[in-house]
């Protein structure tokens, strides 16, 4: 009997494939377009350092800036949104350019304390119209400076929670319409690797309806209430809940370098993972403590349960 004919794998074309089954994709990951951007390292060693008990589950009222705290190569995701009034807390005024730098001392930061193929999740919106303020381009421009290497985008659409009263510019006129976002975005990033090293006993908590519905590139959900929460810019539970499935393992390492009202800290303590935050505000993390402390004698399942992604 003679065996089957050997399929031979596909190449990338001039204008790509819609097959991805079997395509080598090497010429085009080698090519020029690709020869400035961060590259994933050769050999990575994927040793991990526990974090020290006294750092597990604990927001810690200083700058995350140097986190000290944590060792290196000990947390498996970042998932945070930036102040945009860091001026405020940090009592000065910051340009542009100021605050890209120190934005990318808590990069750093996270680099050095993110595990090898350890995931970074930074919910972002852009400001201004006077002129826009693309804030999503320049924080992707810092990271790929600091070596992550870029997984992609999810653009996280607001839909009906979106306010009716932004202005409009010139209301039925072309002299100056003015555009309303209706979403947001979440960089997605890996340190030195895109894959995860294996260890015993990791477990996933994500369901297969939830991983196709996840691993799509547009989230639809509704943004939190800054009154309900008591923070002005709060994201909902729906986001860190998302990032945290997809991402790691249970029994996990979760930080939030502006942990803000806690809301990392809850959806880490209903996957059963654990948290890590940092926030300057005393008022911020005494609020996060309180909602984490009430979350702590709620039914966490009914909760899950009431949240579907799909």
């Amino acid at each position: 009997m003679s065996s089957a004919p050997k399929k031979n794998g596909s190449s990338t074309s001039s204008f790509g494939s819609p097959s991805r089954a079997n395509h080598d994709s090497s010429k085009f990951y080698s090519g020029r377009l690709y020869e400035n951007l961060p590259k994933q390292k050769e050999d990575v060693d994927f040793t991990e350092n526990p974090l020290p008990a006294n750092s597990i589950d604990k927001i810690f009222c200083k700058s995350s800036e140097k986190m000290i705290e944590l060792p290196d190569n000990s947390v498996h995701l970042m998932v945070t949104s930036p102040p945009y009034n860091v001026g405020k807390l940090y009592d000065k005024e910051l340009s542009l350019d100021e605050y890209r730098r120190f934005l990318s001392n808590v990069w750093k930061e996270v680099e050095r304390v993110l595990v090898p193929g350890g995931r970074v999740c930074i919910n972002v919106a852009n400001l201004g119209r006077k002129p826009y303020i693309p804030l999503h381009a320049f924080i992707i421009e810092d990271m790929h400076k600091l070596g992550f290497l870029m997984r992609g985008e999810v653009i996280w659409d607001k839909g009906a929670s979106v306010s009716s009263s932004i202005a409009w510019g010139t209301y039925l006129s072309a002299k100056n319409p003015v555009l309303r976002d209706a979403h947001e975005y979440i960089l997605i990033f890996s340190k030195q690797s895109f894959t995860r090293g294996i260890k015993e006993n990791m477990k996933s908590t994500i369901s297969k309806e939830e991983f196709i519905e996840l691993t799509k590139s547009i989230w639809s959900f509704n943004a939190e209430s800054a009154t309900r929460v008591g923070h002005p810019a709060p994201f909902p539970l729906e986001l860190p809940l998302r990032c945290i499935k997809l991402y790691t393992f249970e029994g996990e390492n979760v930080l939030d370098p502006f942990m803000g009202s806690g809301t990392t800290a809850l959806a880490s303590m209903l996957l059963n993972r654990h948290y890590i935050g940092y926030d300057v505000s005393k008022d911020y993390v005494d609020l996060a403590q309180k909602r984490i402390n009430q979350l702590q004698d709620k039914n966490k399942q009914q909760i899950l349960q009431d949240m579907k992604f799909y």
